[in-house]
């Protein structure tokens, strides 16, 4: 998106941070920003970390680290700090720490890896792993496989083995979440009914953030195989809220007619972070079944 007047992507964030807006106009205007760029799109996006929606402050935060610009290190590191901020929102800030990529926040990283709550604490560790694994020469002689996303991950897909003997690794409960998401996410790469098949297993295995994963990368994959695993794990109401949100998400992103009914049915769930997701997810099921460009509406639509 070149030539984007600083008067434009003001007028897109006013969208981002209008909480009378629907929440789908307002993903749209964020995906925007994050394709946009630059500081003032930070800036704006910054502004929405004091909305109530923990769904869209959790999004924002995923934004800013697959934009991996280093100006937007501050705001994340703030939200991370933030205990007010909700645990799935921090866990993100963290992430996005680790997907940019610069070493000088591994000291708070450090702090961070020892926070009371487990999706923040692990969530830091990973990134400290990533961290280390990119200042790590010998990661550049590991034959790794190619992501076929546009994804900033927060693991390295491992050096290529069997499906069996990834998903060994996956589900081994003694093995560290950082090899573990490294089986995931060349498992994701295989890109195949056996290997998606394998990933989904993941959804009843570890922690929250290890399941809240599985499901991400299953929306990425979008293959009909996976439907019965993730609507297995949304229908469970004693399923972590982080986890149901984003197999709801996932859902929405393979967006078959099975998909659609399930989503339709938790639109009123009590946890608000799934009634909105399963909001988002309908969006996605109706751009997966159209012809239009996922948020790549023109900017007089977005604004106006």
């Amino acid at each position: 998106m070149a030539d984007v007047k600083d008067e434009d992507i003001v007028a897109i964030g006013r969208v981002l941070n209008d909480e009378n807006r629907p929440l789908k106009e307002r993903f749209r205007a964020l995906f925007t920003l994050k394709n946009i760029g630059g500081k003032l799109a930070i800036d704006q996006i910054e502004k929405g970390f004091n909305d109530p929606s923990a769904l869209l402050k959790h999004e924002l935060a995923y934004c800013l680290g697959q934009m991996q610009d280093t100006q937007a290190l501050s705001v994340l590191i703030k939200v991370l700090k933030d205990k007010t901020q909700e645990p799935m929102v921090r866990h993100e800030a963290g992430e996005a720490l680790g997907a940019i990529g610069d070493s000088k926040v591994i000291p708070i990283l450090e702090e961070y890896s020892k926070d009371p709550l487990p999706e923040v604490a692990e969530t830091c560790e990973l990134a400290l792993r990533r961290l280390q694994w990119l200042d790590d020469p010998a990661s550049t002689k590991e034959k790794l496989s190619k992501n076929p996303y546009a994804s900033v991950d927060p693991a390295p897909p491992c050096e290529m083995k069997s499906i069996d003997e990834l998903k060994i690794i996956l589900l081994d409960e003694n093995e560290s979440l950082f090899n573990r998401y490294r089986a995931m996410f060349a498992l994701r790469n295989i890109r195949t009914d056996e290997s998606t098949i394998a990933i989904a297993e993941g959804l009843k295995a570890g922690t929250a953030l290890f399941r809240h994963e599985i499901a991400f990368v299953l929306g990425q994959l979008q293959e009909e195989v996976s439907v019965p695993y993730l609507k297995e794990s949304l229908v469970d109401e004693k399923e972590n809220e982080m986890v149901r949100h984003e197999c709801a998400e996932a859902l929405g992103a393979i967006a078959t007619e099975d998909c659609l009914e399930i989503l339709n049915k938790y639109l009123e769930d009590e946890k608000r972070v799934v009634r909105e997701s399963c909001i988002i997810a309908l969006d996605m099921c109706e751009y997966e079944n159209s012809s239009e460009f996922q948020y790549a509406d023109t900017l007089s639509e977005i604004v106006s």
